[in-house]
């Protein structure tokens, strides 16, 4: 059962449908303006990356916008790399702070 996704020529809406056998995807209609004059287009994907392949590509000196520091994946990120490229490896003990900096949990530390 594909979700096929389809551009519509005349109102250029991008739509996905579900098209459970082949002979339906003939009555395929724009959910917007109900035209049939529709072009399937190749889908979005995402591709996930784990940390260390994160870390591997990461690069201290490039500049970052707002949205980097939006995701709690990356708290910790910058300084994991900068330490590996002093060479100073604090063990797990990293892990365990960037992982209570991820969660919030680190400000218990702190009297606020």
């Amino acid at each position: 059962m594909p979700i096929y996704e389809y551009l519509c020529e005349p109102c250029q809406r991008i739509m996905s449908v579900l098209v459970l056998k082949p002979e339906d995807e003939k009555n395929v209609r724009c959910s917007k303006c109900g035209s049939a004059s529709l072009v399937r287009v190749l889908s979005r994907f995402s591709y996930h990356k784990t940390e260390a392949q994160r870390l591997k590509e990461f690069d201290t000196r490039a500049p970052r916008d707002d949205s980097f520091y939006k995701d709690s994946r990356n708290i910790g990120l910058w300084a994991k790399k900068r330490l590996q490229e002093l060479g100073a490896d604090l063990g797990p003990e990293i892990d365990e702070i960037v992982e209570r900096g991820r969660t919030g949990k680190i400000l218990e530390d702190y009297d606020l």
